[in-house]
């Protein structure tokens, strides 16, 4: 279980440096870009992808592609999120993307729908109206602090749609890994580029902080694939205690460390996303 552990700390620890980034005078954009970078370099020097298998005639690069131009721009939104939302509306509401994760299993991917799955599904989609609520008598929010976490929640279910695809055409992970992360970089790159030239310097503490959000990044995925090969009978228990790890770690550095404000309705959708993951992980099997 040491693995799961390590995995949510990088996880929520993603958050945290997000949420401390304008304390630390990091410029985002610069920081997610050398995020990438960091991606690619340790997906080649750790994983050793197949190269052969970027260009062979199945290399799915229909899939590589929108996933590697849609990571950068949640990235960002995610970043805000964390900022003006709060860490905790925003952890929850990126695990509850497998609500919508779960609808294009049982629509696009043929999966059965069980009765657990179902129940935890209905009471996931409770979460979601209360985890965007805005507390009572707290300062009026800006116009996109719901819509923030609503785009996460959108957004992680999207990417996984996507890597789901991308393993049902039979490409190594690795590989995709790597495809993903250097498509998401190019274009990156190229903006933070535009960006000096229009002024915006680039900076060293950004790159630092770009190079250890990338290492948390690849820390988080590869910490998770450890535990499940740890635990190879148990698929559901692992995929149960990261999401409920992530949500609880999450709402007490969110509510312990930076203070943030929740309303009833916003306490009472931790519970029900925690039922929500314990029934779709038994409905796992």
């Amino acid at each position: 279980m040491w693995w799961l552990a390590l995995a949510v700390l990088c996880s929520v620890a993603v958050s945290v440096l997000f949420r401390l980034a304008p304390r630390w005078r990091l410029d985002v954009p610069q920081a997610v870009t050398w995020n990438y970078l960091a991606g690619v370099l340790l997906a080649l020097g750790l994983l050793h992808p197949p190269l052969q298998a970027l260009a062979g005639e199945h290399a799915p690069w229909r899939w590589w592609l929108p996933l590697g131009l849609l990571l950068p721009g949640l990235f960002l939104v995610l970043a805000a999120s964390v900022r003006r939302a709060g860490v905790v509306r925003t952890d929850i509401a990126q695990r509850l993307s497998l609500l919508l994760s779960l609808i294009a299993a049982f629509t696009l991917f043929g999966q059965r729908a069980g009765t657990a799955q179902l129940l935890g599904l209905a009471l996931g989609l409770v979460a979601i109206p209360c985890l965007l609520a805005r507390p009572r008598g707290g300062p009026t929010p800006q116009s996109t602090e719901w819509r923030l976490p609503l785009v996460v929640l959108v957004g992680w279910a999207t990417t996984d749609v996507l890597f789901k695809r991308i393993a049902a055409d039979g490409a190594p992970l690795s590989a995709s890994l790597l495809a993903t992360f250097a498509v998401a970089f190019v274009p990156m790159l190229g903006w933070q580029l535009w960006r000096h030239a229009r002024g915006v310097r680039l900076q060293w503490r950004s790159f630092v902080g770009g190079l250890a959000l990338g290492a948390l990044n690849f820390a988080n995925i590869g910490f998770y694939l450890a535990a499940h090969r740890a635990l190879p009978q148990a698929p559901a228990t692992v995929f149960a205690a990261m999401n409920i790890g992530v949500v609880l770690l999450g709402t007490a550095v969110g509510v312990g460390v930076f203070g943030e404000r929740l309303g009833r309705l916003n306490l009472l959708a931790i519970p029900l996303a925690l039922a929500s993951i314990v029934l779709i992980s038994r409905g796992m099997g």
